[in-house]
């Protein structure tokens, strides 16, 4: 875990105190980040990590006085409007985070924002329908309607109306539904017999994901062969609602509080009989490690869920630290070039992701760390795409130029729509066309496992 200047101890998180009235108190809201901005435009540091730096660094620049006090305040929502919430700035450069003295938490002061905008009515239509993932990923596995669905929209003037009514820029690239959801595809695990290791539970209980039950479902099927392949019994989560990510990324903490009843009691019982619960996409782990436990902390249940929540490459390099994996990996990957998500840097757990995969021989994996700028709804939304594209652009050029040489095979990353943004930024740029593949999907290849 990084250390920071001014304190020697590793950076801890706050419990939001959303419940509170004066959580959504606008003049307390507004205080909190004058103190914050003030203490940002002294140091900088975080000057390369998103737009909402710069945004308010020019502010203050441009100012009447070139100090803060000659920023109007209602221009502090241009810089709310520009965070995402990666976390990175708390978790890898801010020098003032708690324990230290300042107690700085830019995010989660966004977040606070965010949460006020919300409740005053101030988040669009096109953006609580983009949020409400159940909602557009029900079409997901109906016949003739999700061939039809995803034709209509690549079309130019559907892509038009879309960005005129849902703010949806016409030139992001946007998720298909898919023809045969995940819980549908999935096949039942075999009778195997529970493996427990010293770092890891022997059984996996596995959390969809809105994302991958209607859009990728082949994903999921990848890491259930992989976990197959190793003889580990696992079980899809009986029911289960959107982890709230999207709803958290709008300030709508109403319906995470909703997403939460309805998924902490499902999730307890699974933590409570000895499974790893295990999720595909970053974020989503991420809601259940840190998000709602913040939100609920004095919550017995959420705790336990947040115990028993794993990242599937966090789950696989603690069961081969157990011995408890295969290693014998057939196929080589030749050049990969990888993406860490910010989402995952925030969980703490190391890159074990590239250790998995430099495990295979004939195998090169050159890891990114920067941030690819697509954030969930943000890099797909009108007012924000291009932003999104440019904070992306450096990572896009790094990923393209592999150390052994020439354009990678692959590339990669954990979040599979960081993974398009990345793609879509590689074709903008003219840097090739490597083929884009989850890193689940890379070691299902690797291990010479069908699709």
């Amino acid at each position: 875990m990084p250390v920071r200047e001014g304190s020697l101890e590793a950076p801890t998180r706050h419990p939001i105190a959303w419940k509170t009235p004066e959580y959504h108190d606008e003049a307390a809201a507004f205080r909190e980040m004058e103190r914050i901005f003030d203490i940002c435009h002294g140091c900088r540091r975080c000057v390369s990590l998103c737009g909402a730096f710069p945004t308010l660094f020019d502010l203050v620049d441009e100012g009447r006085t070139g100090e803060l006090d000659g920023v109007d305040r209602k221009d502090y929502w241009k810089v709310v409007d520009q965070c995402y919430l990666c976390d990175l700035c708390y978790m890898t450069k801010c020098p003032y985070v708690p324990p230290h003295e300042w107690n700085l938490d830019f995010p989660h002061t966004m977040l606070r924002a965010k949460a006020i905008k919300f409740r005053k009515g101030g988040v669009d239509a096109g953006s609580k329908l983009m949020s409400s993932t159940d909602v557009h990923g029900q079409l997901a596995g109906i016949p003739v309607v999700v061939q039809v669905v995803n034709a209509v929209n690549q079309t130019k003037p559907v892509r038009a109306l879309m960005e005129s009514t849902l703010h949806v820029d016409r030139n992001a690239w946007l998720p298909a539904l898919a023809t045969r959801k995940f819980r549908k595809a999935a096949p039942a695990s075999a009778d195997l017999p529970v493996k427990n290791g010293e770092r890891t539970p022997g059984k996996v209980a596995i959390f969809s994901t809105c994302y991958i039950n209607y859009n990728e479902p082949g994903i999921g099927l990848d890491l259930l062969k992989v976990l197959a392949h190793n003889e580990i019994p696992y079980v899809l989560v009986e029911k289960e609602k959107c982890c709230g990510m999207p709803k958290l990324e709008l300030g709508d903490l109403e319906s995470v509080d909703a997403s939460k009843r309805a998924n902490i009691p499902v999730l307890a019982r699974y933590a409570a009989e000895g499974y790893a619960i295990l999720s595909a996409v970053p974020s989503c782990t991420l809601m259940f490690k840190q998000e709602i436990p913040l939100m609920y902390p004095d919550d017995a249940e959420v705790q336990a869920v947040k115990a028993a929540m794993w990242d599937p490459f966090e789950y696989l390099a603690a069961r081969r630290r157990d011995g408890l994996i295969k290693t014998e990996f057939p196929t080589p990957l030749g050049k990969v070039s990888y993406h860490v998500p910010c989402h995952s840097r925030v969980q703490n757990f190391g890159k074990k992701t590239e250790e998995m995969l430099k495990m295979v021989p004939g195998t090169s994996v050159h890891t990114n760390e920067r941030c690819s700028g697509h954030a969930g709804t943000f890099g797909v939304k009108k007012p924000y795409h291009e932003v999104a594209m440019k904070i992306g652009k450096p990572l896009f050029k790094r990923m393209a130029e592999h150390p052994q040489g020439g354009a990678p095979d692959y590339i990669s990353s954990d979040c599979p729509l960081g993974g398009h943004h990345i793609a879509q930024g590689f074709d903008r740029n003219q840097l090739g066309a490597p083929r884009l593949a989850h890193p689940l999907t890379l070691l299902r290849t690797a291990y010479g496992l069908d699709e």
